[in-house]
């Protein structure tokens, strides 16, 4: 009787278990083309609705095609897809509410919104996070609202971390720019 209960117990979760496989595909997926190489990204739509939906418009609207990585700071971050190789800034949608109170933490290898002072001002640009910048979360903040985090790189880091090594000036821009070819959804299997 317990081996049929046992067997029984295992089965379930046999069952079960393509189920959660399925439901962890259910996050959008994209990836970033840069002239570095690909990073790969996993948006978390469920705790970033707001974020996931802005991104995925202006991926959708091949926004980032021909954008650069205009700023990198090696031990924080690296910035991009506000300007064109020429440094011609790109027009953007109205800013987005700010979710970075979603639980997210800016840990390394997050993607987060670039934003200005206004809490409620990020539009198109983003950053991944090279290192752990928990100053940046919600919780830490020194203006109490944060920078949202929307998703973690989840094959390409070696990428990232090509760009966060390249040369720059004192500006922190790159040397020789860093082109986003493209950003593109990966279609569910």
């Amino acid at each position: 009787m317990q081996r049929l209960v046992l067997l029984a117990l295992i089965a379930g979760f046999v069952a079960v278990t393509p189920n959660l496989a399925q439901d962890k595909q259910k996050d959008p997926v994209v990836v970033i083309d840069t002239s570095k190489g690909k990073i790969t990204v996993e948006l978390f739509e469920e705790k970033a609705p707001i974020t996931v939906k802005n991104f995925l418009r202006y991926v959708d609207a091949k926004h980032y095609d021909n954008t650069i990585f205009h700023r990198v700071i090696a031990d924080f971050m690296i910035q991009g897809v506000g300007y064109d190789p020429n440094f011609k800034e790109k027009e953007t949608y109205q800013g987005i509410k700010n979710e970075a109170g979603n639980g997210l933490l800016n840990k390394r290898g997050t993607i987060a919104m670039a934003r200005t002072k206004d809490p409620d001002s990020a539009t198109a640009q983003f950053f991944i996070n090279t290192v752990d910048n928990s100053f940046l979360d919600r919780a830490n903040a020194k203006d109490k609202f944060g920078y949202a985090v929307f998703g973690q790189v989840i094959d390409g880091m070696d990428v990232v971390d090509a760009i966060r090594r390249v040369r720059t000036s004192g500006k922190d821009v790159p040397v020789e720019p860093i082109v986003i070819r493209s950003v593109r959804r990966v279609e569910k299997k």
